[in-house]
């Protein structure tokens, strides 16, 4: 039989030994392959936006520290908003041609699609300071080269790309801030997961409940209440703690992956009345 608490001081050193290694093992596996269960990235595009029947080009990004980018910018002739969109933490630009097709169709707006660091054809490989630097680096594209007015920028982003659509909010001037499927901090994911108790040992933060507090623009959030990955309660505790204005609209029946489907044309009409409100001025592309 194994005592758990051996009475012979050197059976018990030897426990101890045995907890602090096992108690090692953990921390040095959870700090090496902490990326590895936060990105998803896919290299091969599934599709391009010629296939999908959508008029747009190439475009060649550079984050601050020289890393290269790859998007897709996707213009709309006499657009009202460009969207630059932040994706989630899984596959690549080519998985979000269907939504950019329907926020062209939708809203009639411009859309600029590009890759984090990692992902596609974008080199390099992601951490959570490259994703900001990546969306400042698209943002850049947005108003310097295609000359979008500030004004006429709506910043979007659905799950793990919510964390980088608010850093970018925080740090450029944009209309608006949509974001989908939010959550309130990598360590309070983890804490809704059996791998609970790893959450203090989290180094990749993405601290989204800090920072919404001193968001100063519009900010819509759409939820699934069936939300199988991020807890609809973190997207509604994001939602509680910023400024006004501010609008929450739940998506009844959608999960993760499915909201702006299971949404409808009330996902859209819901977008669509939010941005309405804007004070926009033309020329977004």
């Amino acid at each position: 039989m194994i005592e758990l608490f051996p009475k012979d001081p050197r059976a018990l050193k030897k426990a101890a030994l045995r907890v602090g290694v096992i108690v090692f093992a953990i921390l040095a596996l959870t700090l090496i392959f902490e990326r590895r269960f936060i990105y998803y990235p896919e290299r091969d595009h599934e599709a391009t936006p010629a296939q999908m029947g959508l008029p747009g080009e190439d475009v060649a990004l550079v984050a601050e520290d020289g890393v290269r980018l790859h998007g897709w910018y996707l213009p709309v002739k006499d657009a009202r908003l460009t969207v630059l969109f932040n994706h989630g933490n899984a596959g690549n630009i080519s998985h979000r041609l269907d939504r950019a097709l329907l926020l062209q169709a939708k809203l009639h707006a411009s859309v600029l699609l590009y890759d984090y660091r990692g992902y596609g054809k974008s080199e390099g490989s992601p951490d959570e300071e490259g994703t900001y630097r990546d969306a400042r680096a698209a943002h850049r594209f947005l108003v310097e080269e295609k000359k979008v007015p500030p004004a006429a920028l709506v910043i979007m982003g659905e799950s793990l790309g919510s964390a980088v659509a608010l850093d970018l909010a925080l740090a450029k001037p944009a209309a608006a801030l949509v974001l989908e499927a939010p959550f309130t901090s990598v360590p309070d994911m983890v804490r809704t997961t059996p791998l609970f108790a790893l959450a203090p040992l989290v180094r990749t933060r993405y601290d989204n409940l800090d920072k919404v507090a001193r968001l100063e623009r519009p900010l819509l959030v759409l939820h699934g209440d069936r939300d199988e990955v991020v807890p609809f309660g973190l997207g509604r505790r994001l939602f509680e703690a910023a400024r006004q204005p501010k609008t929450f609209v739940a998506v009844p029946g959608a999960g993760h992956n499915d909201v702006f489907l299971i949404g409808g044309d009330a996902y859209w009409r819901a977008i669509a009345d939010f941005l309405s409100r804007l004070p926009v001025k033309e020329g977004a592309a």
